[in-house]
């Protein structure tokens, strides 16, 4: 009995012993977010704005609970190793914790660097390197983003003047050269013109005009200089704004650009109110032995984009002009048919345009009927 009793304590310890094994304890995860690799960087002036999206996950793959602030690094090198200098720092997105729940929305996060003069003076051709170093709420971080790199170039203060009014060609605009001196003859610069219409969201780019000689102080810095929107469409109103762009162009390597600050937007309603050139050249030939006699009229075609027609005049000697065509006339010439005999006729035609805007009348000609 003693033995049966001691076989089944052992075989109750042995089963005891196998329900608990436990094994090596895991280590407590440390909440490091994973360093985001989406950085972008966009520079406008002196204005550098980053952007990326902040981390959902930790580097152990777990759910971020908690989130510390995100430094904002920038260097000269162009591959830095870890923060280096610290130009700012992001606070959590107020509503991460609301955000964090939802695996189907990614929260992103923004900061704007401004660029020291003496950065871009000091290093005018060289980039400067950004990264960020997301943070738990212990202040540790897994290490930096992805780097994107940014032209240090200098960038010029909008023209003045800017302005823009509606011509018969077309819309005209003008500005005013802000003179700067610059010492590297490796940046260009530019005028850059948008264009946007009244009725859109998007914008276009409708020229660069060279200015390298503005910004260099020419003695051509004190003059108006203008550029002519012939891509306008009338009765509409559009929106204009320039910019100064630094251009550097290096063998080998692709152009690099930067647009400086804004000059202040433009209104313009394109109205036509423009009449087309005035028609020349006309001519009045007699014709009629065998035949009802008539008139024939030619002249030189206006060459205006927007022309409808013209319309001709005729006066009998001491009387007034009257027009004698019921519908405009699409092609520069006309018959005047009948004529009275022993008459002399005098004529005159305008153009006119696809709003009905009508040009002065022509020079006069003159014919006599026998």
């Amino acid at each position: 009995m003693k033995i049966i009793r001691g076989l089944l304590l052992l075989g109750v310890v042995a089963g005891l012993t196998g329900c608990a094994s436990i094994g090596p304890p895991e280590a407590p995860s440390l909440e490091l977010p994973k360093p985001p690799s989406d950085l972008r960087a966009a520079r406008k002036g002196d204005k550098v704005t980053l952007t990326w999206t902040v981390p959902a996950r930790t580097t152990d793959r777990q759910s971020v609970r908690y989130l510390g602030k995100t430094k904002i690094c920038r260097s000269t090198e162009a591959t830095p190793k870890q923060c280096g200098t610290q130009v700012g720092e992001a606070a959590p997105p107020a509503d991460f914790e609301q955000v964090r729940k939802r695996s189907d929305k990614k929260l992103m996060a923004a900061f704007t660097d401004t660029l020291p003069a003496a950065l871009e003076e000091e290093h005018p051709t060289d980039f400067a390197t950004y990264a960020v170093e997301v943070l738990n709420m212990a202040g540790r971080g897994a290490g930096i983003s992805n780097q994107v790199r940014v032209p240090l170039m200098p960038t010029l203060p909008p023209f003045g003047d800017f302005s823009a009014q509606a011509t018969a060609p077309g819309v005209l605009i003008s500005w005013r050269c802000r003179t700067k001196s610059v010492g590297k003859s490796e940046i260009k610069y530019l005028f850059r013109i948008y264009r946007r219409p009244e009725s859109s969201s998007s914008e276009t780019k409708i020229a660069d005009v060279m200015a390298t000689e503005c910004a260099l102080g020419a003695a051509a810095a004190a003059e108006i200089t203008t550029f002519l929107d012939q891509t306008v469409e009338w009765e509409k109103t559009y929106f204009y704004r320039g910019t100064v762009v630094s251009l550097m162009e290096t063998a080998g390597r692709a152009a690099v650009e930067v647009e400086g600050e804004d000059t202040p937007r433009v209104r313009v309603f394109a109205h036509d109110i423009f009449p087309p050139a005035v028609p020349s050249g006309l001519q009045a030939v007699f014709s009629g032995p065998g035949q009802q006699a008539f008139i024939d009229l030619i002249w030189t075609p206006v060459s205006d984009a927007d022309l409808e027609g013209y319309n001709v005049y005729r006066r009998e000697e001491g009387a007034a002009f009257v027009k004698i065509n019921t519908e405009l006339v699409n092609t520069p010439a006309f018959r005047d048919s009948p004529v009275v005999s022993r008459k002399t006729y005098f004529y005159s035609v305008s153009a006119v345009d696809q709003r009905g805007n009508e040009s002065a009348r022509s020079e006069e000609a003159s014919e006599s009927v026998p």
